[in-house]
């Protein structure tokens, strides 16, 4: 669900100057990365230290070796595999599924249209891309089912034209009629009145015309170049005088409102392309237009940037940025009334292979959806919430401090359904204001344009604490982002870094270290999300706020990593990707083998966004046959087949999507379940960033902390309780697919639930 998953941001790009403290600015750093184990089976890093205990503290586990080697010489089969871009397709058919649901709101139907219609660009922009240039490039790589670039590439065509075949059905046979009934409507020109066409022509002619460029195709004027995603007209004129027929384009603008309103007070809407389409006269006075079309072009957006250390990062990023609006076409959309004319005109001038066409009913480009949702019409969407404060920072008569709290407990905390603002927001700007903390570290993989966090970790510099952030420049389409808050935080005296090099740096950590009486206080915040305050109110999101010293000591070995030369792998209480994430996984659900079959009963509760990795798989498979139980609830991409006899019967996977993107990473191991003195038990509860993928887990520095303070744990059993109820409504896989659940009635939607505070009162 990416339009809701990215936050953009427009700040203006500044130099690099000294800042407002007079201070130089110093060069950000990226470090060079520590070596890794080479390539195992299918081409992934660190195969050869699979199943090596990950020492470390309380975190150590020991795995009788005779028992790995009985569970790895039992053969698996070769199609034990989905196909990953496929899985992704049936993920944004669920996206589908929920506009095409009646039972939800008539503008949140809309929205999901845009979000799936987003969702859709990114997947074409980023992975059919590359599987394009894997095919042109001739490498014979096949994915994990055994499939060629060429081979993904027609399946994957296949699949996109139903989708869009059903997305379209779905806005003109459904949502449009519906929202018309509803008041709200999207008019052609036909429908417009005389007195509405007169001001609105007014409207072309001051607001519209000037800015648009007519531009011809002849031998004297070459096609023009087709900005990615932008939307177009494809015109025929003719002269009158000679018949002479020519091609033309006009760029629709993308800073106006793709839907202009009629008139006020009424929700009419004329799309902008229609506008400008009926008054193409005045753009080839003298010429008549005997066609128009509009179509759209998506480019390869993939940034390949060679990181060599001997050169700025910075520099470099900027330089590939500069060229990815010229990255060459991988689809070509155009209304399902184009003519084959101006389809084969297009084709051939912008050089994209007729199965890259798709013929969209209805309008292009559904993602503009989300203007007609900022519609004043609440009794057409989701009613508002307000996220609550966590009770552990709940105001009282006398009001603690956040480091005060944190002496008392760990606090796990639950976005959205409690608010960002008065917890993360709150540490990081009580942090930067208390005149005894000496430093502040924070990693930035994401964050809202008008971030609060870097406001708060600029006046920490200007203050004249030690702050280091770890700016992480890589984050796919925020990069002109996270280069002008890298300048930013430089310019006001932070030390900014970019991490390993290549690696991206994906973890979500900050560190605070505070001076108390003779001794310095570390206090932690680890979290599934970013630091950005506005995805945190429509991501689902678990974090940790913490003053743990095994963990604080943690952090700083950890920031010593990214920031300088340290070469450590082991933690007291972390997992870290690249080094030991995979490897821990699969160590404890091999454990919980051991613990089926000695009788304590095993059981793996796993929560995240995608799960790719072939050996993290191949465990669960390996648990599912020697009797364990294994629970996932998986957002997103999932290349693990459920409930195949033989293979994975004893594994359910669900997915849930809904009002909010469900974010958060949870890793649970039942560990024999036995109580430990001083309360507790040995059950492990892991949290952090790391989705079960070859790209977090080799290509990504990640974290995942051990959740040991109980009422979290509580919590979190309490969660999972709620994610595999029968009655959850979800989406479960079979060997044949994913079918929505439960069947026999309309189920208790999660979220609702959680949105009226039943985890967080312990129902």
């Amino acid at each position: 669900m990416t339009a809701s998953e990215t936050t953009k941001s427009t700040t203006e790009t500044n130099g690099t100057a000294s800042g407002a403290t007079g201070r130089p600015a110093r060069r950000p750093r990226t470090r060079p990365a520590t070596p890794a184990t080479t390539s195992g089976p299918m081409g992934d890093p660190m195969a050869d230290a699979m199943v090596e205990p990950f020492h470390g503290g309380p975190s150590e586990v020991a795995v009788d070796s005779a028992v790995v080697a009985e569970i790895e010489d039992d053969a698996l089969p070769d199609d034990r595999f989905s196909n990953r871009e496929l899985s992704w397709l049936d993920f944004n058919a669920r996206v589908l599924a929920l506009a095409e649901d009646p039972r939800q709101k008539l503008l949140e139907r809309a929205k999901f249209l845009a979000i799936f219609a987003s969702n859709l660009d990114e997947f074409y922009m980023v992975r059919v891309a590359g599987l394009k240039r894997r095919r042109d490039m001739g490498l014979s790589v096949t994915s994990a089912d055994g499939l060629t670039a060429s081979e993904q590439l027609a399946l994957i065509s296949a699949r996109t034209r139903e989708l869009v075949e059903r997305q379209g059905r779905c806005f003109v046979d459904e949502v449009l009629p519906a929202l018309a009934d509803a008041g709200i409507r999207i008019v052609h020109w036909s429908e417009v009145n005389e007195a509405d066409r007169a001001r609105l022509g007014e409207y072309f002619t001051a607001r519209i015309f000037p800015v648009l460029t007519p531009l011809a195709v002849d031998p004297a004027h070459p096609f023009p170049y087709i900005s990615g995603l932008s939307l177009s007209l494809a015109i025929i004129v003719r002269n009158p005088e000679t018949g002479t027929e020519r091609f033309a384009r006009v760029k629709v603008p993308p800073n106006v409102d793709r839907f202009i309103q009629v008139r006020r007070g009424v929700y009419d809407f004329l799309p902008l392309e229609e506008l400008i389409a009926t008054h193409l006269g005045q753009l080839f006075p003298g010429m008549d237009v005997t066609e128009h079309q509009a179509f759209r072009v998506t480019r390869n957006a993939d940034l390949e940037v060679e990181e060599d250390r001997d050169e700025d990062l910075l520099q470099a990023l900027e330089r590939e940025l500069a060229r990815r609006r010229f990255g060459p076409p991988v689809r070509l959309e155009v209304t399902n009334t184009t003519s084959e004319r101006v389809l084969a005109w297009l084709l051939a001038e912008l050089d994209v292979d007729p199965a890259d066409a798709v013929e969209v009913p209805g309008l292009l480009d559904l993602s503009s959806l989300w203007q007609l949702y900022g519609i004043d019409k609440p009794g057409l969407k989701d009613a508002p919430f307000v996220p609550a404060t966590n009770p552990a920072f709940a105001e009282g008569e006398t009001p603690k401090s956040v480091f005060s709290t944190l002496r008392d407990g760990d606090v796990l905390l639950h976005h959205p359904y409690e608010s960002f603002a008065t917890t993360v927001q709150r540490f990081i700007e009580q942090a930067a204001a208390d005149p005894r903390v000496l430093a502040i570290k924070q990693t930035l993989y994401r964050t809202s344009g008008d971030s609060p966090i870097v406001d708060a970790l600029i006046s920490a510099a200007e203050a004249g604490k030690e702050v280091v952030a770890l700016v992480e420049l890589k984050a796919r389409f925020d990069e002109q982002a996270n280069i002008s808050w890298a300048k930013a935080l430089e310019r006001a005296g932070v030390h900014v870094v970019y991490g390993l090099v290549g690696l991206k740096t994906h973890c979500k950590t900050a560190l605070v270290i505070r001076q108390e009486g003779k001794t310095l206080q570390r206090y932690c915040h680890l979290a599934t999300g970013n630091y950005n305050p506005k995805t945190a109110r429509i991501y689902e999101d678990l974090g940790l706020l913490t003053a743990d010293p095994d963990i604080g000591a943690d952090l700083t070995d950890l920031f010593n990593v990214l920031t300088g030369y340290s070469r450590q792998t082991e933690y007291r209480n972390l997992l870290v990707a690249p080094q030991s994430i995979r490897s821990g996984i699969v160590t404890r659900i091999e454990r919980e083998i051991e613990h089926q079959r000695a009788g304590r009963g095993g059981l793996v509760r796993l929560k995240m966004n995608s799960i790719v990795d072939e050996r993290v798989i191949d465990a669960l498979y390996r648990a599912s046959r020697a009797g364990v139980a294994v629970d996932v609830t998986v957002r997103g991409i999932c290349a693990l087949r459920a409930g195949v006899p033989g293979l994975s019967e004893n594994i359910t996977v669900r997915s849930i999507v809904g009002r909010f993107l469900e974010h958060s990473r949870i890793f649970y191991f039942r560990n024999g379940g036995q109580p430990v003195e001083g309360g507790g038990s040995t059950e492990e509860y892991w949290i952090g960033s790391a989705d079960m993928m070859h790209r977090n887990l080799d290509r990504r520095v990640e974290v995942l902390v051990q959740v040991k303070d109980k009422g979290a744990t509580d919590r979190m059993a309490r969660l999972f309780e709620l994610l595999t109820a029968p009655d959850t409504r979800c989406w479960t896989l079979g060997p044949d697919g994913w079918t929505p659940s439960p069947v026999d009635g309309p189920g208790v939607d999660i979220q609702e639930e959680l949105l009226r505070g039943r985890v967080a009162r312990g129902e």
